[in-house]
C-alpha cells in the first residue's frame, strides 16, 4: 500500500456507505482508500444491524424451544448461557468484517485502521493507528463517518447502570429489570430480546404509539404483542429525572396517570442519534450543515468542490440500506458512470417479534396529503403456512391509489415481514399496480400469499377471508 501516490477517491467512515462507496470505486478500476477508526463494517455490522439480528435470532430459538409442545415434543430446563448468547453475537460480527476486509483487497481497495480528518478538499490526515501523522492526497473524499447515539448529558453512559445501543451488544450479564427509553426500532428490538430471556422491561415512549413512524393499526399490533409477552409499554409518557443509585437506577416518569418512580437495575437510551463528525473537519475545511448533518446536493457533493457525503451523515432515514444506496449513487456520478438516481422510496423494518416491516406512504399520511386511496388487508391467521409453521399473528396492508391501483404503501406485521417487504417495493420501482400483484402466482403455502391476498381484498377479491 502506497499513501504517497494519490487516489482517486479517499473515503472517511468504513460502515455501509463508506465501505460500499469503497468497493463500488474499486470495481470501476479507480484508486481508493478507505479510512475506517474500528473496524470495516462501522456501526451496522460491529455495533448495530448484525450483532443484533445474531441476539434476537437466540431469543426466537430460546422462545421457540419454550414453546415446542405445541409442535409436539417438550424441552424441559433449558439453560440459557447468556455470556455464550452474546459471544456469539460477537463472533458474527467478526466474521462479517473479516467478508468486508476481503472485499477491499478483491476490489484492490486500500484500507486503513484510523480516525482520520479532512485538511483541505483534497488532502486527508490519518490522526492514529499505524499510519498516524500521514498526510493523503485524493483528487475526491468522501465523508461517510455517519452517527453515534445520542446520550443524555447528566447521565454519563457506565456501560452498566447506563447504556446506549453500543454498550448493551456487549453485555456479559443480563440486568434483571431495564428501562428503556424511545420505542424505536432499536427499543422495540432490545425490548423484544430482553424480555424473551427473562429481563423485566419496562418500554418508555414519549409519544403516543410504539414505532411512531409506522402505521397506525401496526403500532397498536406490536403494542398488543407486546403486552401479551409481558412487556410493560408505557406511551404518552416523559421521564423527567434519571437518578442512579447504589440498587440500579430510579427514574420518575410522568404520565396522563400521573408521576411515578420506577426503580430499575439500568436503562438503555434509544432515544435517536446525533451526526459524528467530532474531529472530521480541521478549521480550513466549512462544510454547510443541516442541524449538524452535512448538507449535500442531488449528486452528494457538499459545499466543498469534490467533497462528497453519503449514508446516515446526511441525515434520515438512518438506515444501512439506505446509506448504501446513496454512497453506490454518488460514486456512479463522480466517476461519470451513471446519473445519481433519487432515491424515491425505501423500506423500514423493525426485527422484532411479530417482526414489522413498512414501504411508502401510511394511512395517515394518505389522508394528511389528501390522497384518494384504497386499502386492502390480509391476516396471517388465515395463510396456511403461518398456521402451519405457529406464527399466525400479524397481518399484511397495502395502500393503492383509488383511480389507477398503484401501490402507495404497504405495511406488514408479523414473521418474515421483513423479508417479504421487497416485494411490494420491487412493485413500487416498476409502477405496478395492486391487479398486477394479485395476478402475479404466488406459489403455494407460502407467506407471501398473504401479499397476493391483500392485493386482492382491495376489490373484495380475497379468496380466503
Amino acid at each position: 500500500m502506497n499513501l504517497e501516490k494519490p487516489y482517486d477517491l479517499i473515503v472517511i467512515g468504513g460502515g455501509p456507505a463508506g465501505y460500499a462507496a469503497g468497493i463500488r470505486a474499486g470495481q470501476l478500476g479507480r484508486r481508493v482508500l478507505v479510512v475506517e477508526k474500528e473496524r470495516a463494517g462501522g456501526t451496522c455490522l460491529n455495533w448495530g444491524c448484525i450483532p443484533s439480528k445474531a441476539l434476537l435470532k437466540s431469543a426466537e430459538a430460546y422462545q421457540a424451544a419454550l414453546n415446542s409442545e405445541s409442535f409436539g415434543f417438550t424441552c424441559k430446563e433449558i439453560e440459557v448461557d447468556f455470556a455464550k448468547v452474546m459471544s456469539r453475537s460477537r463472533n458474527v460480527a467478526d466474521q462479517m468484517g473479516g467478508g468486508i476486509e476481503f472485499l477491499f483487497k478483491k476490489n484492490k481497495v486500500d484500507y486503513v485502521v484510523g480516525s482520520a480528518k479532512l485538511l483541505k478538499s483534497d488532502t486527508v490526515e490519518v490522526l492514529d493507528g499505524e499510519y498516524s501523522g500521514t498526510q493523503v492526497q485524493g483528487s475526491r473524499v468522501m465523508i461517510a463517518t455517519g452517527c453515534i447515539p445520542r446520550t443524555l448529558e447528566e447521565i454519563p453512559v457506565d456501560g452498566k447502570r447506563i447504556m446506549t445501543s453500543r454498550e448493551a451488544l456487549a453485555m456479559k450479564e443480563m440486568p434483571a429489570s431495564i428501562a428503556i427509553l424511545g420505542a424505536g426500532a432499536i427499543g422495540a428490538e432490545f425490548a423484544y430480546f430482553l424480555n424473551a430471556f427473562g429481563c423485566k422491561v419496562t418500554l418508555i415512549e414519549m409519544l403516543p404509539n410504539l414505532l411512531p413512524v409506522e402505521d397506525l393499526e401496526v403500532s397498536k399490533a406490536l403494542e398488543k404483542a407486546f403486552l401479551k409477552q409481558g412487556i410493560d409499554c408505557r406511551l404518552n409518557t416523559r421521564v423527567d429525572k434519571i437518578e442512579v443509585v447504589e440498587e440500579g437506577v430510579s427514574l420518575s416518569v410522568h404520565s396522563d396517570s400521573g408521576e411515578e418512580m420506577l426503580d430499575v437495575e439500568s436503562v438503555l437510551l434509544a432515544i435517536g442519534v446525533v451526526p459524528n463528525l467530532n474531529g472530521v473537519l480541521s478549521d480550513n475545511c466549512k462544510l454547510e450543515l443541516n442541524r449538524g448533518y452535512i448538507k449535500v446536493d442531488e449528486n452528494y457533493q457538499t459545499s466543498l468542490p469534490n467533497v462528497y457525503a453519503a449514508g446516515d451523515i446526511i441525515g434520515p432515514p438512518w438506515l444501512a440500506h439506505v446509506a448504501t444506496y446513496r454512497a453506490v449513487q454518488a460514486v456512479n456520478g463522480m466517476f461519470g458512470h451513471s446519473d445519481p438516481i433519487p432515491m424515491d422510496s425505501f423500506p423500514g423494518c423493525t426485527y422484532c417479534q411479530p417482526q414489522v416491516a413498512s414501504i411508502g406512504l401510511t394511512e395517515e399520511k394518505a389522508k394528511d396529503e389528501g390522497v384518494a386511496y384504497k386499502v386492502g388487508k390480509f391476516p396471517f391467521a388465515a395463510s396456511g403456512k403461518a398456521v402451519a409453521v405457529n406464527h399466525p399473528e400479524g397481518f399484511v396492508k397495502i395502500i393503492v391509489g383509488e383511480k389507477y391501483g398503484e401501490i402507495l404503501g404497504a405495511h406488514i406485521i408479523g414473521s418474515d415481514a421483513t423479508e417479504l417487504i421487497t416485494e411490494y417495493g420491487l412493485g413500487m420501482k416498476l409502477e405496478a399496480t395492486v391487479d398486477e400483484i394479485h395476478q402475479t402466482i404466488h406459489a403455494h403455502p407460502t407467506m407471501s400469499e398473504a401479499l397476493a391476498e391483500a392485493a386482492a381484498s382491495v376489490h373484495g377479491e380475497a379468496i380466503h377471508i
